[in-house]
């Protein structure tokens, strides 16, 4: 069933398309142009080649993560890799497969390069104006289409941004109206500038001469129709994003049988079966932030706390996923490759950008989106177990004291990755009642030999990038164990008191960052609320 909702939205998103670019196409064509340009073939070409080219395009391309991509340096020396290989008959090689992801992600916005050129011409041709020849106007077409999608794929705008409030289909659209003709009028000023330039530095051996007043009339028509094709793309760009971010309920009907029987199978099946980082997979744990936070579900919300734990069990360790991944990929990129791994000369044929420290950096918070809605998802169930869990499944079970391990753990590697300390004092920790606990394996925490690795040297390159999400990452995680500790206060307290704060609230098992000491003490800032 799920599987049959993508393809439902996609239809869907096709069919509007069809029926917009066709629209204004044809307003275009039939209010713009002289009745002796009319061509009903043109319309065909734009109906039957043009219009679905650029929709599987854009459909291809659009996806809810950030991909990395590989640059030309990586694929020119990975080439020359493997050609150098061949001439001296050493072993080729195979890349790693994350040099292979990053391999096709690049081929796919190139494809998308290409295929949005294509049709930009094939749409400019189909909608000609007076005085042009096929060649030079579909030329043109393309260089509109290329400097579009360069300018598309250089600011990112195929990653889906999930809103914080979900509208109806209609006003979330019209919302993005004015903003999607905003976008078309200042792209189409400046693709028609360049194409104009690169037609005139280029040679034209067919090139007739034209008065000033037929230039000009020339250059609005084709701004006009530039600014038309833009127009409907953005639409199409605006409604992928309605569209695929439009949460969906994985739930049976209320009141129906499987609803009293088995009302959370769906959602568990999608949040466990679903591909990493699919659109299925965010809509999933976006219905479950929601289920979560808001009341309007309640009756979903109440069917994790069923009887056995087995369910609650099962939405928890779900939840917390992306940020246990999140976590060991923090500690991986902290502790910097492992040295005497490689022999020299491998290291020296090796690519750099293959490398754990490169590929920690590019792909350490991909998962950003799914790690704010796990952890405000697993904060909110835990905050609501206090009132809502009749059988007290959330204590007995042990996943209190797992959520608070796994989100001090994940907070902790955030911090540092940030430069902030773990502790007050380089050497030793101070508790309660003036007890002195031991620093973390490894000695007291370098941040400044610490930044030196993988995530240091991608801060110093890609700062921004990176140190935009890892502050957002440590607010949400602060939020969320602030939610737990507002709800248990007085049960921290009276644990923080008696000495059993560890005990009561940290995970018996190994955490995937720190240690045990450096958990509890973090947690007790939390809980006289000066953790910040």
């Amino acid at each position: 069933m799920e599987a049959e909702m993508i393809r439902i939205r996609w239809l869907r998103c096709f069919v509007w398309h069809a029926i917009l670019s066709t629209f204004l196409l044809t307003s275009y064509h039939y209010l713009l142009l002289s009745p002796a340009l009319r061509s009903a073939s043109c319309l065909l070409l734009h109906l039957l080649i043009s219009l679905p080219l650029s929709f599987l395009a854009f459909s291809s391309l659009t996806s809810p993560d950030l991909e990395p991509s590989a640059s030309l340096a990586e694929l020119a020396f990975g080439l020359a890799r493997v050609v150098l290989n061949a001439v001296v008959g050493a072993s080729p090689g195979f890349p790693t497969a994350a040099s292979r992801r990053r391999a096709q992600a690049f081929l796919r916005r190139a494809a998308f390069v290409v295929f949005l050129g294509l049709s930009a011409g094939l749409s400019l041709v189909s909608a000609r104006g007076g005085g042009w020849s096929w060649r030079e106007l579909g030329f043109r077409g393309v260089l509109v289409g290329v400097v579009y999608a360069g300018v598309y794929v250089y600011r990112k705008r195929f990653v889906l941004a999930f809103p914080i409030v979900q509208r109806a289909l209609f006003f979330s659209f019209k919302m993005g109206i004015p903003a999607a003709f905003k976008h078309a009028v200042r792209l189409s000023f400046v693709a028609v500038m360049f194409s104009a330039f690169v037609v005139a530095v280029l040679p034209n051996p067919v090139e007739r001469k034209k008065s000033l007043g037929q230039f000009i009339v020339q250059q609005i028509n084709m701004w006009l129709g530039t600014c038309t094709l833009l127009f409907s793309w953005e639409l199409t760009h605006h409604l992928l994003q309605v569209l695929y971010t439009r949460r969906f309920l994985f739930a049976p009907p209320q009141g129906s049988a499987a609803a009293e029987t088995n009302p959370s199978g769906l959602l568990l099946e999608a949040l466990e079966q679903s591909a990493p980082r699919s659109l299925l997979q965010y809509l999933a744990y976006l219905d479950m932030c929601m289920v979560c936070e808001s009341n309007v579900d309640s009756w979903r919300r109440a069917a994790f706390f069923e009887e056995s734990g087995e369910t609650y069990k099962r939405v928890v360790i779900a939840c917390l996923r992306p940020l246990e991944q999140l976590t060991s990929r923090l500690g991986e990129g902290l502790e910097g490759p492992l040295s005497g791994s490689k022999d020299l000369l491998s290291q020296q044929m090796s690519s750099p950008f293959d490398t754990p420290m490169a590929l920690s950096a590019d792909e350490t918070f991909i998962d950003f989106q799914l790690c704010a809605w796990g952890s405000r998802a697993v904060a909110e169930l835990t905050a609501k177990s206090h009132s809502e869990d009749r059988y007290g499944v959330a204590q007995l079970t042990g996943c209190n004291a797992g959520v608070l391990t796994t989100l001090l753990s994940c907070l902790i590697a955030v911090e540092l990755c940030l430069g902030k300390k773990t502790s007050p004092h380089a050497g030793q920790l101070m508790g309660p009642a003036s007890i002195k606990w031991a620093a973390p394996a490894g000695g007291p925490v370098d941040v400044t030999a610490r930044r030196q690795g993988a995530i240091g040297v991608l801060g110093k390159k890609r700062g921004a990038a990176l140190h935009g999400k890892a502050y957002a990452m440590a607010d949400v995680l602060r939020t969320s164990i602030y939610l737990i500790v507002s709800v248990f206060h007085a049960e921290m307290q009276q644990s923080l008191k008696s000495g059993n704060l560890e005990k009561d609230w940290i995970s018996v098992n190994k955490p995937l960052f720190g240690t045990r000491e450096v958990l509890v003490h973090k947690l007790s800032l939390f809980i006289d609320f000066r953790a910040s």
